[in-house]
């Protein structure tokens, strides 16, 4: 199967044609030209201070309550690093990003997983949790456009979420980086605009607006909290880099990021309705709710549908997709992640037949 042939639903990254090549190559001239000394130093652990600043500013915080970051998988490492012990209890949702599971039971930690419904994180289930005698350090939430099931936390569950966090005390931690790539309905208020109590640290990313390969993310806190982890991040790497953080930050101060960000929204928004049409006329007994944004949609089969049989019939097919079992800590054999963000509209009719014909496959 050659790469030409092949149609992958499995990768969670923009195709290039809706990456803005030109303005980051006019971005990193304008980043040399301006800061040449800041841009090829070591910079400090925080980042880079004129990006920091502009973040801040973005989120209505301080400066000293952003640390930037090589991707906003390390920012989550870091605070994972900071606040989680072994033992230590831990929700997330059901399901939730792969590695971000991998990574909190490498850490020993006790995970426990809250349904997600149309409407995001199911808030009764985890009352319920609550009430039994759990005490989590640490609640994880993707509130938009969810990775990988694409569904987005209503703003009454937003609200309800804080006073859960302010009542038995733990933070929680909105892991935030598809917020901006909404092609429907109104955008909602941050968890982190919304908190007055301190219980909120918040996670974004520049690789779902500008390209994945400037791996810059950021982590928004208490001051405390930021300093804290800032020293351990001096401990690991000095500095992160100094280079791709000043493009983004020329990209970003020149307005390109607004222009990037509509040209993203109006293309994933048409390859999510494509999918979603193609689905329904393909795999009518599948079942899905339609994302207001983000990259992802998730699939589920009926029960004789089993994707650890599914998957490979449909890379012989030439259809790359990821399992439904890898995003929840048990469960999830007869669903699928289908990330539409790298499908041309061209491709991806043909790619949910191909996926339609290795289902009548492993049915039959």
């Amino acid at each position: 199967m050659t790469a030409e042939q092949l149609i992958s639903f499995a990768r969670g990254a923009p195709s290039l044609d809706i990456v803005d090549v030109e303005g980051l190559k006019a971005a990193a001239v304008r980043a040399f030209d301006a800061d040449p000394a800041g841009v090829t130093a070591y910079g400090t652990s925080v980042g880079y201070l004129p990006l920091r600043k502009w973040i801040a500013e973005k989120h209505g915080v301080q400066a000293d309550q952003v640390l930037v970051t090589n991707g906003s998988l390390q920012a989550d490492a870091f605070l994972f690093e900071h606040l989680v012990r072994p033992g230590d209890a831990v929700v997330v949702e059901r399901p939730t990003y792969d590695r971000t599971l991998l990574n909190l039971q490498r850490m020993g930690s006790e995970l426990h997983g809250i349904s997600v419904q149309p409407d995001g994180l199911d808030t009764a289930e985890l009352r319920k949790l609550l009430e039994s005698g759990v005490r989590p350090r640490l609640a994880h939430v993707i509130p938009n456009y969810q990775n990988p099931a694409g569904m987005t936390l209503s703003l009454e569950k937003r609200r309800e979420l804080l006073d859960l966090a302010a009542e038995y005390e733990f933070i929680i931690f909105e892991d935030d980086p598809y917020a901006d790539i909404r092609f429907r309905g109104e955008a909602l208020p941050s968890m982190l605009s919304l908190d007055t109590r301190n219980v909120v640290v918040h996670a974004s990313s520049f690789t779902k607006t500008v390209c994945p390969g400037v791996r810059v993310g950021y982590l928004v806190g208490s001051a405390d909290l930021i300093a804290d982890i800032a020293k351990n991040a001096t401990s690991l790497y000095i500095s992160p880099g100094m280079v791709s953080q000043a493009i983004v930050h020329q990209f970003c101060v020149s307005g390109d990021i607004d222009r990037s960000i509509e040209t993203v929204r109006a293309a994933l928004g048409e390859r999510a309705r494509v999918l979603a049409e193609s689905l329904r006329r393909h795999l009518p007994q599948a079942r899905f709710v339609e994302p207001d944004g983000g990259y992802f949609l998730w699939v589920e089969f009926p029960e004789d549908v089993l994707v650890d049989r599914l998957a490979p019939a449909a890379a012989e097919r030439g259809v790359a997709v990821v399992k439904g079992s890898d995003f929840v800590l048990d469960g999830g054999r007869h669903a699928l992640r289908l990330a539409f963000s790298a499908v041309t509209v061209d491709r991806i009719d043909e790619g949910v037949r191909r996926l339609a014909e290795a289902v009548e496959a492993v049915r039959s």
